[in-house]
């Protein structure tokens, strides 16, 4: 169980967490939730150790781990699959213990304890995660070094799940994952064994993983039962009955106050006057429901064009010549298309959102676009090019003035407001605002002129869930076509009409919907797997056939020799394991308890496997030897 009594934290003389309570049971899957800078990553550090609180306590049940994904994993060129069986600390030291150890009876101790810990399948259980969360096969031995800092945070994702802690804190853990991999990791979560704490903006990983709710909000906590559309649900209730006390307590303390106004000057009224100013003081005045959710805001609506808006016709794309990424693109996008854009990274989706709106020129075939065609394009990587000098007022006066030769004020900051920018803050510099402003900015500068087409490249990636809740409602009320590249299943869902699959080189339409896309994508990878084993057998099969004879001749009786010793070493070695083991299993304190007889016989069994195989290569390599000798 994990415990929060009392907690209190502040920071730069602003109180994050007041006199906060919280008690988790053990095997609860819990969302943490509330609006950017609630305090939802600060109770994060306070449970981990990371910060200390001011007051207070949190108690973790006695021999329970806590495991968090790493940010600061150093460079290395340590490959993918050892960063995640690293992770697991006692794992990693014994499996190094056991190259090394040459007493009989440590080594015995070592194997027992590697078999409690399921050491045989631990390499295939870190590959099951890693290639989950997108590596391929192949990548699995590349160097840590050799991957990009997304990438990286996969691998810290990966070696959290494979340690399996008792409490295991998840902040935010599909930033860097594209849709296939989240679908994955949504299932994964879903029956994760123990205690699970999740800090998400993504409303449908929420639903599906999560039992209980937490939200942060105004320096409290408060649990909710349920998933995240449950908690919005009761929340909502419990607003609507806070507003109804609030207006009936307002209506009450004005009765009061004109009460008093009237008669406080009246002697026979006085006292009367004089206790319901006594009165009014004390009255507690329940909160009104302040709206704190993200503002409203709207996509400008275009004038009407005839269709298509934009024709592609047999185009190949790529960034050099020669080699294309995408190849024989054919379609077209109507004027109220609402296409979502499916496959993994790296498969040329954000290479088609830049076709289309212009950025890449076509290596073969035709683009054809409406004359007055006008294209709003987000990129999730613009947010790196705002002048962070310059206020949001200052930046958009210079856009229109660019498009229209001239800008008014009032024009301007309608603009602005559409998006939820207030006149303080659209005179803040851009460089002060947060993650999920920014965007909303990006927004108001790709729409100031009413685009026919919006190309939204990741545009949730800084967004919390009411700012996401808002951008699902203006695209619905958008009149124009939308096409976007998202991670977020629930916006993809409730936004697109039309699925294009870019996979293979290629883009075609995609029949059904994303829970037909998640049983693709599965099948998908099954066959994958399926044809590299096949293709990884034949080659071994053919390499095996066409080298073994050659491979023999050409080893130096000295090498024989050296391999003769040692595969006699390792079989004295493992018959002396075997020994202790046989030893071990006759003993009746042992064979008393079953869960020390079922590892010591699954030892048991793998070391006769092994000795077997070593005595095999003893006998080989003793007739290559014999051969070499006599020249024959």
């Amino acid at each position: 169980m994990l415990s929060i009594t009392d907690i209190t934290y502040s920071i730069g003389g602003r109180t994050i967490l007041e006199d906060c309570s919280l008690n988790l049971m053990d095997n609860w899957k819990v969302g943490v939730v509330g609006v950017n800078g609630a305090g939802k990553s600060t109770l994060f550090k306070l449970v981990t150790g990371d910060l200390k609180a001011d007051g207070g306590a949190i108690l973790v049940s006695k021999g329970q781990s806590i495991g968090i994904v790493r940010q600061d994993i150093p460079d290395t060129d340590t490959p993918l699959i050892d960063m995640v069986l690293q992770a697991h600390e006692e794992l990693w030291s014994l499996m190094k213990a056991a190259e090394t150890e040459e007493d009989p009876y440590k080594i015995s101790d070592i194997y027992m304890r590697l078999g409690e810990l399921d050491a045989y399948t631990a390499p295939a259980r870190a590959a099951i995660l890693l290639q989950g969360l997108g590596f391929k096969e192949e990548q699995l031995q590349e160097p840590f070094s050799s991957f990009s800092g997304g990438w990286r945070m996969r691998v810290a994702l990966a070696a959290a799940l494979f340690v399996e802690p008792d409490v295991l804190l998840l902040d935010e853990p599909t930033n860097h994952l594209d849709l296939e991999a989240i679908m994955w990791l949504e299932d994964y979560l879903a029956a994760y064994p123990h205690t699970l704490l999740i800090i998400s903006h993504d409303r449908e990983l929420l639903n599906k993983c999560v039992d209980h709710v937490v939200h942060v909000d105004k320096k409290q906590m408060t649990l909710y039962t349920g998933n995240y559309d449950t908690f919005e649900r009761e929340r909502a209730a419990k607003l609507g009955l806070q507003q109804k006390m609030h207006e009936k307590q307002m209506a009450a303390r004005a009765h009061m106050q004109e009460f008093i106004n009237r008669f406080k000057a009246k002697a026979s009224k006085a006292r009367q006057a004089q206790s319901r100013m006594k009165a009014l003081e004390r009255m507690d005045i329940v909160d009104a429901v302040i709206a704190d959710r993200a503002v409203r805001f709207s996509f400008p609506e275009p004038e009407e064009l005839s269709p298509p808006l934009i024709a592609i016709r047999s185009v190949d794309v790529g960034y050099t010549a020669g080699k294309p990424i995408l190849r024989r693109i054919h379609e077209n996008i109507d004027t109220d298309d609402r296409i979502a854009l499916l496959g993994a990274n790296g498969n040329g989706k954000s290479t088609l959102i830049k076709l289309i709106a212009g950025k890449l020129a076509p290596m073969a075939g035709d683009v054809v676009r409406s004359g007055k065609l006008r294209i709003g394009y987000f990129s999730q990587h613009q947010t790196e090019e705002l002048d962070v000098y310059e206020t949001p007022f200052q930046t958009m006066t210079r856009l229109v003035k660019q498009k229209t030769g001239e800008a008014k004020e009032s024009v301007v900051r309608a603009r602005l407001g559409q998006f939820g920018f207030s006149k303080t803050l659209a005179d803040n510099r851009i460089g002060s605002l947060s993650g999920g402003e920014k965007a909303r900015l990006l927004f108001a500068f790709m729409s100031f002129d009413s685009p026919h087409l919006l190309l939204l490249d990741e545009p949730t990636n800084h967004l919390d869930v009411d700012a996401r809740e808002a951008l699902v409602q203006a695209l619905n009320d958008y009149k124009g076509a939308v096409v976007i590249v998202s991670h977020d299943p629930s916006m993809v869902e409730r936004v697109a009409d039309r699925l294009w699959l870019v996979a293979d080189g290629g883009v075609q339409p995609f029949d059904g919907d994303l829970q037909d896309y998640r049983k693709y994508t599965v099948e998908a990878k099954r066959n994958a797997r399926r044809e590299e084993k096949k293709a990884r057998d034949k080659a071994a099969a053919n390499e095996s056939a066409a080298n073994a004879d050659d491979a023999e001749k050409t080893k130096s009786p000295s090498t024989l020799k050296r391999e003769i010793e040692n595969a006699e070493k390792e079989i004295m070695r493992l018959t002396n394991e075997k020994d202790i083991l046989e030893a071990q299993m006759s003993d009746p304190d042992v064979f008393s308890q079953p869960g020390k007889i079922k590892a010591a016989q699954d030892s048991y069994n793998q070391i006769v496997k092994d000795l077997e195989t070593l005595e095999t290569q003893w006998l080989e390599a003793q007739a290559a030897y014999e051969q070499v000798k006599t020249g024959s």
